[in-house]
């Protein structure tokens, strides 16, 4: 059933990137061709507990966070401080990592928006952020001083419960920006960023909310990279600039990265009438899952259904494709294949931006959701870099009995995903992510025109 509903805008964009000092470097880095992944201290002192030593991770000090150490010498920080003196102490301290990004991002969009006062803490303004994970750093903490250490209870720090809470992020931006609207997190694993992106423009689109500040994080934590190399899916092997390698033969994992995306979002005509500099139209966005029952395989028949439900509201003719491709040895191909066997296998290209900086998890959506921003921007699509060789064979799964999708290898599309930055018309992106447990979500924004 079709129900009318409001045209909603982008209307500003930040967060934090791997290795960038802020949204300027991290572009002029994504389309120049240069990779964000290092090797990460925190893992590659870990030696031979852990396989995988490469991230894309954030040094505090290219933000401007200091962290403030209750005892010298102690492994966690009591808690931070924003050398900018943009985010007061007030709210410094209820933040772990991923929130005091939050913040930062959702300040950057705001600006960049040029939200009043008044707009940005209205009740129609509302805040959907979310991690995919997180709260570890907090909990680990408490711990060792709890259990390991023998102290009294109060050595937790009495800010351990909003540290470590669920929707911590949206919590702490809320507090920030004294919005009177929604405050809510959607948390759907590696789909979190753009699944919370979508929620937003449904509760602009359908009246609910004029405007929000949406997004994923995903706050620098050890504990999540160890649980993940325990189930031997990170990339091992390479250098840390060739570890990331969507679509790539060798590729044997994805890399772990951390980062958080914020984006604003507003009602069109509102936006228009203010003289809003208009970063893109959100088309259309729709979310599924598999209903295969299965906890980690990508699904090629829910992955169909998602592309159907996205086109049954909207023309859906995108000249980029921003692919989940996390470098993984059977969801890459399998993407691909979904996307050829829905659009044809020409007038488009593919976008993977996980070979630059990784797996972001629950910041993994949005962050490429704001590259593919800068790709309306910029006119130009970022190159998938270390996809050198795609497979001439047919895949496993393509062999097995009731595959239902195309039967060409990955290198049949070679000329569908450029090594390099290439300059086009780009007038519509579909951005596509994935999580576990079978979600999935797709948005489709255009230029405005």
């Amino acid at each position: 059933m079709s129900v009318a509903g409001r045209k909603v805008a982008v209307v500003g964009m930040g967060g934090a990137f791997p290795d960038c000092a802020d949204i300027n470097v991290f572009n002029q880095k994504i389309f120049s061709g240069q990779s964000l992944i290092r090797e990460w201290p925190k893992a590659a002192e870990r030696d031979k507990q852990i396989r995988s030593k490469v991230s894309g991770f954030i040094n505090d000090n290219d933000l401007g966070i200091q962290p403030i150490y209750l005892v010298d010498g102690y492994e966690w920080p009591e808690t931070f401080v924003d050398t900018s003196g943009r985010i007061p102490d007030v709210n410094m301290s209820t933040a772990d990592l991923g929130c005091v990004w939050a913040m930062m991002g959702t300040l950057d969009s705001i600006e960049m928006a040029g939200w009043t006062t008044e707009e940005t803490q209205s009740e129609k303004t509302g805040v959907v952020i979310a991690s995919g994970g997180g709260g570890n750093v907090i909990m680990r903490n408490a711990w060792h001083a709890f259990f390991e250490l023998g102290k009294k209870s109060r050595h937790a720090g009495s800010h351990m419960v909003d540290r470590a809470m669920s929707y911590r992020e949206a919590a702490n931006v809320s507090c920030l920006i004294k919005n009177r609207g929604v405050c809510e997190s959607i948390v759907s694993a590696c789909a979190t960023g753009l699944g919370n992106i979508g929620y937003a423009y449904r509760l602009i689109k359908f009246g609910l909310q004029d405007r929000a500040v949406a997004g994923g994080v995903e706050g620098t934590s050890l504990e999540t990279f160890i649980g993940f190399d325990a189930m031997q899916v990170l990339s091992k092997g390479f250098s840390p600039a060739e570890s990331s390698r969507p679509f790539d033969v060798k590729r044997n994992g994805f890399v772990c990265s951390f980062g958080a995306g914020i984006v604003a979002l507003e009602e069109y005509e509102m936006a228009k009438a203010r003289g809003a500099n208009i970063l893109a139209v959100i088309d259309e966005y729709f979310n599924n899952s598999d209903g295969d029952g299965d906890m980690f395989y990508p699904s090629y028949g829910g992955q169909r259904r998602l592309w159907k439900g996205l086109s049954a509201e909207a023309v859906i003719k995108p000249d980029v494709v921003k692919v989940h491709g996390t470098a993984t040895p059977v969801g890459d191909i399998l993407e691909l294949i979904s996307v050829v066997d829905t659009l044809g296998e020409s007038g488009y290209h593919v976008s993977a931006p996980k070979s630059q900086f990784g797996h972001m998890l629950g910041a993994a959506g949005s962050v490429e959701f704001i590259t593919a921003l800068l790709m309306l921007k910029n006119q130009q699509v970022p190159g998938c870099i270390n996809s050198e060789n795609l497979n001439p064979e047919l895949e496993n799964f393509q062999k097995k009995e009731g595959w239902e999708g195309s039967m060409k290898p990955a290198a049949a599309y070679r000329d569908l995903i450029p090594q390099q930055t290439i300059s086009k018309e780009i007038n519509q992106i579909v951005c596509l992510n994935y999580g576990f447990g079978g979600t999935n979500s797709a948005m489709a924004i255009s230029r405005d025109n």
